[in-house]
């Protein structure tokens, strides 16, 4: 069993070297052993027992005849910085606990890819899953990277996803740039998207950053934020403003 620690970093001596509090993490874990808990531990960091800072809790208790009063052992681990691998172990796991509550059988399939973690999920329900322009998904992929950077994967980015919404997403959205781009070039008049989060502005803005008869830029407040395109007049050296360079 693992617990989030309240801790985020250590004030003991590390037995691993000289790491900064700032980049250390804390795990915490329960077995019927002390040996079992560390064990359970290297497992799931998939890291060597020598590079874990490890301070015991609890020995646990076998109790009366194994039945009245036992307790597990409890142990705290810190490390630096969490592999991704083991990472991804724990994000399918945060995630799979999270879609307990939805009344959909699912299974999710955890891969690691330009250090990133991409957790697919596969179910008859992706409908349900995904939600008006890919809102529930976005909101699964928001809890799922909160909890995992507070378990110590401050270092990773999760991607969460379900029958290839996303890619399928990107295309589209890189269409509709183009589209709207060449509307624009032809009438020389600037045109507005609809609402759009900061992931799917980021990448009409991205769709069009060559092109160099239109320019963008977001406009408006929070979920009603858009993207304008506009034409790029002749004789005036063109220069992308920062809106186009928006962060996801």
């Amino acid at each position: 069993m693992i617990t989030i620690s309240p801790y985020s970093t250590s004030t003991n001596p590390s037995a691993t070297g000289a790491l900064s509090e700032e980049s250390m993490s804390v795990l915490e874990f329960e077995e019927k052993s002390v040996e079992e808990a560390i064990a359970a531990a290297c497992q799931k960091l998939n890291l060597p027992r020598e590079k874990l800072e490890i301070e015991i809790l609890s020995k646990g208790s076998s109790g009366i005849f194994g039945i009245v009063g036992v307790r597990k052992a409890k142990i705290r681990v810190t490390f630096q910085e969490m592999p991704l691998e083991a990472a991804a172990d724990q994000a399918k796991e945060i995630l799979a606990e999270i879609l307990k509550h939805v009344d959909v059988p699912t299974v999710i399939e955890p891969v690691v890819k330009d250090d990133c973690v991409y957790l697919n999920i596969i179910s008859n329900g992706s409908g349900l899953l995904i939600g008006k322009r890919g809102k529930t998904l976005s909101a699964l992929q928001y809890l799922v990277t909160r909890i995992l950077h507070r378990m110590g994967g401050e270092n990773v980015s999760v991607i969460v996803d379900t029958e290839n919404y996303r890619s399928k997403r990107e295309m589209s959205l890189m269409e509709l740039a183009q589209q709207l781009g060449e509307k624009v070039k032809k009438s020389k008049r600037s045109l507005t998207t609809g609402p759009m989060n900061a992931q799917d502005r980021r990448i009409v803005h991205l769709a069009l950053k060559e092109d160099h008869e239109v320019r963008t830029k977001s406009k408006g407040e929070g979920n009603l934020r858009r993207v304008v395109i506009y034409p790029v007049r002749k004789g005036r050296k063109q220069q992308r403003p920062a809106e186009s360079q928006e962060e996801v």
